[in-house]
């Protein structure tokens, strides 16, 4: 399995960015991905709410044990 970026056009058409270098027919899947614009910042701002739940004293304990040695 790999992964290849490509774009699809106005009309639905894929076009990939890199080729398929063995000329064999594959399945695919298409992931679209929000392309608004978002700068990573806003991304963050969005997701904050959502995670707060894993901001808590109990989760830091919990996952400490993978954190480095200071």
């Amino acid at each position: 399995m790999r992964t290849i970026e490509a774009i699809i056009s106005e009309k639905g058409e894929i076009r990939l960015i890199e080729p398929i270098a063995d000329g064999c027919e594959r399945r695919a899947i298409v992931v679209v991905l929000d392309d608004t614009g978002r700068s990573a910042d806003e991304a963050a701002a969005l997701s904050e709410e959502a995670l707060q739940d894993w901001n808590r004293p109990e989760e830091d304990e919990a996952w400490s044990h993978l954190q480095p040695a200071e």
